[in-house]
Protein backbone atom coordinates (compact mmCIF):
# COMPACT_ATOMS: atom_id res chain seq x y z
CA UNK A 1 0.00 0.00 0.00
CA UNK A 2 1.33 3.23 -1.02
CA UNK A 3 2.20 6.42 0.97
CA UNK A 4 -0.65 8.27 -1.16
CA UNK A 5 -3.58 6.33 -0.28
CA UNK A 6 -2.51 6.17 3.90
CA UNK A 7 -1.94 10.02 3.31
CA UNK A 8 -5.99 9.98 1.97
CA UNK A 9 -7.08 8.03 4.79
CA UNK A 10 -5.80 9.79 6.96
CA UNK A 11 -6.60 12.90 5.36
CA UNK A 12 -10.05 12.06 5.26
CA UNK A 13 -10.59 11.08 8.90
CA UNK A 14 -8.76 14.66 10.15
CA UNK A 15 -11.20 16.33 8.21
CA UNK A 16 -14.44 14.34 8.84
CA UNK A 17 -12.97 14.63 12.82
CA UNK A 18 -12.32 18.31 12.74
CA UNK A 19 -14.82 19.73 10.75
CA UNK A 20 -17.69 17.51 13.17
CA UNK A 21 -15.62 19.26 16.43
CA UNK A 22 -15.84 22.89 15.16
CA UNK A 23 -19.41 22.46 14.51
CA UNK A 24 -20.03 21.53 17.87
CA UNK A 25 -17.70 24.04 19.26
CA UNK A 26 -19.73 26.76 17.47
CA UNK A 27 -23.12 25.36 17.77
CA UNK A 28 -23.40 23.98 20.95
CA UNK A 29 -22.93 25.09 24.67
CA UNK A 30 -20.91 22.58 27.09
CA UNK A 31 -23.53 20.08 28.33
CA UNK A 32 -25.97 20.56 25.35
CA UNK A 33 -27.45 17.55 24.33
CA UNK A 34 -29.58 16.57 21.08
CA UNK A 35 -31.96 12.86 20.74
CA UNK A 36 -30.81 11.25 17.55
CA UNK A 37 -32.07 8.10 18.65
CA UNK A 38 -32.62 6.72 22.01
CA UNK A 39 -29.83 4.65 21.57
CA UNK A 40 -27.62 7.62 19.89
CA UNK A 41 -26.95 11.22 20.96
CA UNK A 42 -25.16 13.99 20.59
CA UNK A 43 -23.75 15.30 23.59
CA UNK A 44 -21.27 17.93 23.77
CA UNK A 45 -18.39 17.72 26.52
CA UNK A 46 -14.66 18.49 26.60
CA UNK A 47 -12.16 16.45 27.79
CA UNK A 48 -8.95 17.87 29.99
CA UNK A 49 -7.30 14.39 30.38
CA UNK A 50 -6.36 11.00 28.91
CA UNK A 51 -9.18 8.78 28.17
CA UNK A 52 -12.37 8.33 30.42
CA UNK A 53 -11.61 11.77 31.26
CA UNK A 54 -8.40 10.42 34.00
CA UNK A 55 -6.14 13.90 34.31
CA UNK A 56 -2.42 13.27 34.93
CA UNK A 57 -2.79 15.51 38.28
CA UNK A 58 -4.82 12.01 39.48
CA UNK A 59 -1.87 10.10 39.84
CA UNK A 60 0.24 12.51 40.24
CA UNK A 61 -0.65 15.11 42.97
CA UNK A 62 2.31 17.08 43.62
CA UNK A 63 1.87 18.92 40.43
CA UNK A 64 -0.55 21.36 39.15
CA UNK A 65 -3.10 20.84 36.28
CA UNK A 66 -1.42 23.41 34.19
CA UNK A 67 1.59 21.30 34.51
CA UNK A 68 -0.02 18.08 33.66
CA UNK A 69 -1.71 19.10 30.78
CA UNK A 70 1.17 20.55 29.25
CA UNK A 71 3.48 16.74 29.93
CA UNK A 72 0.41 15.16 28.68
CA UNK A 73 0.05 17.46 25.09
CA UNK A 74 3.42 16.75 25.10
CA UNK A 75 3.39 12.95 25.44
CA UNK A 76 0.41 12.70 22.77
CA UNK A 77 2.82 14.62 20.57
CA UNK A 78 6.05 12.68 21.07
CA UNK A 79 3.67 9.29 20.59
CA UNK A 80 1.85 10.47 17.18
CA UNK A 81 6.05 10.73 16.05
CA UNK A 82 6.61 7.64 16.89
CA UNK A 83 3.30 6.34 15.05
CA UNK A 84 4.42 8.44 12.27
CA UNK A 85 7.42 7.04 11.88
CA UNK A 86 6.32 3.71 12.21
CA UNK A 87 3.47 4.10 9.27
CA UNK A 88 6.36 5.28 7.22
CA UNK A 89 8.55 2.56 8.07
CA UNK A 90 5.89 -0.08 7.41
CA UNK A 91 4.79 1.36 4.08
CA UNK A 92 8.77 1.35 3.02
CA UNK A 93 9.18 -2.43 4.14
CA UNK A 94 6.07 -3.40 2.09
CA UNK A 95 4.19 -4.16 4.97
CA UNK A 96 0.72 -5.76 4.81
CA UNK A 97 -2.26 -3.57 3.46
CA UNK A 98 -4.04 -4.40 6.77
CA UNK A 99 -0.57 -3.18 9.04
CA UNK A 100 -0.47 0.26 7.25
CA UNK A 101 -4.58 0.87 7.24
CA UNK A 102 -4.66 -0.11 10.56
CA UNK A 103 -1.58 2.13 11.66
CA UNK A 104 -2.84 5.26 9.39
CA UNK A 105 -6.20 5.01 11.60
CA UNK A 106 -4.71 5.04 14.52
CA UNK A 107 -2.45 8.13 13.53
CA UNK A 108 -4.96 10.20 12.05
CA UNK A 109 -6.99 9.51 15.56
CA UNK A 110 -4.24 10.47 17.77
CA UNK A 111 -3.29 13.76 15.20
CA UNK A 112 -7.03 14.63 15.71
CA UNK A 113 -7.00 14.99 18.96
CA UNK A 114 -3.68 16.29 19.36
CA UNK A 115 -5.26 19.23 17.63
CA UNK A 116 -7.50 19.89 20.17
CA UNK A 117 -4.80 19.71 22.77
CA UNK A 118 -2.41 22.06 20.72
CA UNK A 119 -4.91 25.00 19.53
CA UNK A 120 -8.33 24.96 20.58
CA UNK A 121 -7.51 26.64 23.99
CA UNK A 122 -6.14 30.01 21.64
CA UNK A 123 -8.84 29.12 18.65
CA UNK A 124 -11.98 29.40 20.76
CA UNK A 125 -13.24 30.73 23.92
CA UNK A 126 -15.07 28.85 26.85
CA UNK A 127 -18.25 27.10 26.09
CA UNK A 128 -19.47 27.62 29.54
CA UNK A 129 -23.30 28.67 29.70
CA UNK A 130 -23.27 30.01 25.81
CA UNK A 131 -21.71 28.42 22.11
CA UNK A 132 -18.05 29.27 21.68
CA UNK A 133 -16.58 31.53 19.04
CA UNK A 134 -13.81 31.09 16.67
CA UNK A 135 -11.00 33.17 16.82
CA UNK A 136 -12.88 35.22 19.70
CA UNK A 137 -11.64 39.25 19.96
CA UNK A 138 -10.64 39.02 23.50
CA UNK A 139 -8.53 35.92 22.99
CA UNK A 140 -8.76 31.51 23.66
CA UNK A 141 -10.03 30.22 27.30
CA UNK A 142 -6.68 28.67 27.16
CA UNK A 143 -2.71 28.98 25.95
CA UNK A 144 -0.90 27.00 23.36
CA UNK A 145 -0.73 23.34 24.33
CA UNK A 146 -3.38 23.50 26.92
CA UNK A 147 -6.60 23.25 24.59
CA UNK A 148 -9.29 20.47 25.45
CA UNK A 149 -10.53 17.83 23.32
CA UNK A 150 -14.02 17.93 21.79
CA UNK A 151 -16.28 14.55 22.60
CA UNK A 152 -19.46 14.48 21.01
CA UNK A 153 -20.45 10.54 20.23
CA UNK A 154 -22.53 8.90 22.77
CA UNK A 155 -24.28 5.77 22.96
CA UNK A 156 -26.62 4.73 25.87
CA UNK A 157 -27.56 1.45 24.25
CA UNK A 158 -29.09 0.44 27.89
CA UNK A 159 -30.35 2.07 30.72
CA UNK A 160 -31.36 -0.22 34.20
CA UNK A 161 -30.04 -1.49 37.58
CA UNK A 162 -27.66 -4.06 37.39
CA UNK A 163 -28.62 -7.34 38.72
CA UNK A 164 -27.98 -8.05 42.61
CA UNK A 165 -25.53 -11.06 41.46
CA UNK A 166 -23.27 -9.07 39.74
CA UNK A 167 -20.22 -8.15 41.39
CA UNK A 168 -19.31 -4.81 41.78
CA UNK A 169 -22.05 -3.14 39.98
CA UNK A 170 -24.92 -5.20 41.66
CA UNK A 171 -27.63 -3.14 42.33
CA UNK A 172 -26.42 0.14 40.67
CA UNK A 173 -27.60 2.26 37.66
CA UNK A 174 -25.63 1.25 34.91
CA UNK A 175 -25.32 2.56 31.27
CA UNK A 176 -24.03 1.14 28.53
CA UNK A 177 -22.16 2.93 26.59
CA UNK A 178 -21.67 5.71 29.20
CA UNK A 179 -18.54 7.27 27.52
CA UNK A 180 -18.78 9.90 25.27
CA UNK A 181 -16.11 10.12 22.25
CA UNK A 182 -15.38 11.28 19.07
CA UNK A 183 -14.36 10.58 15.28
CA UNK A 184 -10.53 10.27 16.60
CA UNK A 185 -11.45 7.66 19.32
CA UNK A 186 -13.51 5.73 16.83
CA UNK A 187 -10.53 6.16 14.41
CA UNK A 188 -8.26 4.81 17.09
CA UNK A 189 -9.83 1.93 18.60
CA UNK A 190 -10.82 0.35 15.08
CA UNK A 191 -6.87 0.50 14.24
CA UNK A 192 -6.34 -0.96 17.41
CA UNK A 193 -9.14 -3.82 17.20
CA UNK A 194 -7.68 -4.35 13.80
CA UNK A 195 -4.42 -5.17 14.88
CA UNK A 196 -5.71 -7.00 17.92
CA UNK A 197 -8.22 -9.29 15.82
CA UNK A 198 -6.34 -9.67 12.45
CA UNK A 199 -3.19 -9.92 14.06
CA UNK A 200 -1.64 -12.39 11.60
CA UNK A 201 -2.62 -10.82 8.89
CA UNK A 202 -1.22 -7.49 9.86
CA UNK A 203 2.23 -8.84 10.77
CA UNK A 204 2.22 -11.23 7.86
CA UNK A 205 5.35 -11.84 6.32
CA UNK A 206 5.78 -13.84 3.02
CA UNK A 207 8.61 -16.25 3.13
CA UNK A 208 11.31 -15.52 1.28
CA UNK A 209 12.07 -18.07 -1.73
CA UNK A 210 15.35 -19.59 -1.48
CA UNK A 211 17.88 -17.89 -4.40
CA UNK A 212 18.71 -19.90 -7.02
CA UNK A 213 22.32 -20.61 -7.12
CA UNK A 214 24.76 -19.28 -9.42
CA UNK A 215 26.45 -20.50 -12.54
CA UNK A 216 29.75 -20.78 -11.08
CA UNK A 217 27.99 -21.88 -7.67
CA UNK A 218 26.51 -24.99 -9.76
CA UNK A 219 30.10 -25.86 -10.79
Amino acid sequence: MSLKKASFIIILILLIDQLSKIYIKTHFALGDRTIVFNWFQIAFVENDGMAWGTKLSDFIPFISEETAKLSLTLFRIIAVLGIGYWLVSSIKKQASKTLIIAVSLIFAGALGNIIDSVFYGVLFNDSYSQVASFLPADGGYGSLFHGKVVDMLHFPIWKGVMPEWIPFFGGKFFTFFEPVFNIADVAISTGIGILVFFNKKAFYVPAQKPEEPTYEAKL
